[in-house]
């Protein structure tokens, strides 16, 4: 990678001949002031439940830095909040720092600036994952040099997206019908030909519905949280994430795409060798709906379901639930909410065994497993969980329906119970 060296290089010349050397640091320290020691800068992007942030700077600089010598306030970031600066031997973010050639600048996800992509209201919010460093401090290298500080704004040259890069981009055609679907694909790090692995099929919802084949991946946790390290740590999975147009989210609207999916992961179960026990379908808002479809339309092939925030159409029938299935509605969503208890009344009527619980949305992560495993224990085939109305849309933001959708999904991939409840059922 080219080096930024040229307007360093001409400022340090210049500082020299002008004798101008009480700039820099007496006695015997000595300071890189012609080279630019930094050789590029990389951002890093990671998905969190209501979108894409921009949370990271790597600078990697050509000598090991100092961990000890670094502060928060040794740099500065256009239009960002520093929280964090260390240094590691590797390119990565992580826990506490060691000494090496990478200073890792971590930055607020809250600025207004850190969103790379999200959804407000109808419109999608993007911006490109660019930064715009300083260094503003002193810091040494690991031989006690010091590396002093600069005026020159130096940016982001490349991007890490985290989780997101390991999904690969493909395009199906369905050889019945000719349609042809989109779709990212995870595969375990460590993915071996003769183990069999568990699927997760995500269906996003209308919000994001176009040509980019990854905005299925960048608005919330629904697809990338199952390849993140600590999920495929507990247990290596395939995901699988088809991008659609905005036809193919409604419930039926969209069944050649849904047909064309299925026969997608019936190509995949022999190229990966996917266990046919062991495939789950999840969807939020109107991929929720496409999620019931696929479960009744093709009742041998999901071992259980998870629902969230699926606003199921009032005119329309509710198909019989297969296989087990776990939702999570908002009761200020009026669509889902109203939908959902339509669909768990008709399935309790056609003799199903629905167990219904109402939840805060401000639970911690030990209330939110103490109510799965209450409603677990009831033994049900359908469990419906209501987020309570207050609860879900964060402080400080519009109460309305709509923001208690999008939240519904935003807290519901965190609940690692309900994740390690999907993935626990078989055929």
């Amino acid at each position: 990678m080219k080096k930024i060296t040229t307007a360093l290089t001409a400022l340090g010349c210049a500082a020299v001949l002008s004798g101008c050397q009480t700039l820099f640091p007496a006695q015997d320290q000595v300071v890189n002031t012609i080279a630019d020691p930094v050789d590029s800068i990389t951002a890093v992007t990671e998905v969190s439940g209501d979108g894409q942030k921009i949370t990271a700077a790597v600078l990697h600089y050509n000598e090991p830095v100092l961990n000890d010598s670094l502060n928060p306030e040794d740099f500065a970031v256009n239009r960002r909040t520093i929280t964090q600066v260390y240094s590691n031997d590797r390119p990565v973010k992580g826990g506490q720092g060691k000494d090496g050639n990478y200073v890792i600048v971590e930055l607020s996800d809250n600025d207004e600036d850190a969103v790379a992509f999200g959804v407000d209201g109808r419109d999608i919010i993007r911006r490109r994952p660019e930064l715009k460093i300083t260094q503003t401090g002193d810091i040494s290298d690991v031989s006690g040099q010091v590396i002093a500080p600069s005026s020159i704004e130096r940016q982001s040259t490349q991007t890490v997206n985290l989780v997101v890069d390991g999904f690969k981009q493909a395009e199906f055609t369905d050889p019945q019908t000719g349609t042809a679907v989109a779709y990212n694909l995870f595969v375990p790090e460590n993915h071996r030909a003769d183990k069999q692995y568990p699927l997760v099929l995500f269906l996003h919802d209308a919000a994001v519905s176009g040509a980019d084949v990854q905005n299925t991946l960048q608005q919330g946790l629904g697809a990338v949280v199952w390849a993140s390290p600590e999920s495929q740590a507990k247990q290596e999975v395939l995901v699988l994430a088809p991008q659609f147009d905005y036809s193919a989210a409604q419930p039926y609207a969209g069944k050649s795409e849904a047909d064309a999916v299925v026969r997608l992961i019936q190509s995949l179960q022999a190229q990966y060798n996917v266990d046919p026990a062991r495939i789950y379908v999840t969807g939020q808002g109107e991929g929720g709906d496409m999620a019931i479809a696929m479960n009744a339309g093709y009742p041998d092939l999901f071992a259980a379901s998870y629902i969230v925030a699926a606003p199921w159409n009032g005119t329309q029938a509710v198909p019989p639930v297969q296989g087990k299935m776990w939702i999570v509605a908002a009761e200020g969503d009026e669509k889902a909410f109203a939908g959902m208890n339509k669909a768990t009344d008709a399935w309790a009527k056609q003799g199903t065994r629905v167990v219904r619980d109402m939840w805060s949305g401000l639970a911690s992560p030990e209330e939110f497993d103490r109510a799965s495993e209450a409603m677990r224990n009831q033994q049900a085939d359908v469990y419906y969980t209501v987020l309570q109305k207050g609860t879900v849309v964060p402080s400080g933001k519009t109460e309305s329906s709509r923001a208690n959708q999008r939240n519904t999904w935003r807290i519901a991939y965190t609940i690692d119970s309900i994740r390690d409840w999907l993935l626990a059922q078989h055929k």
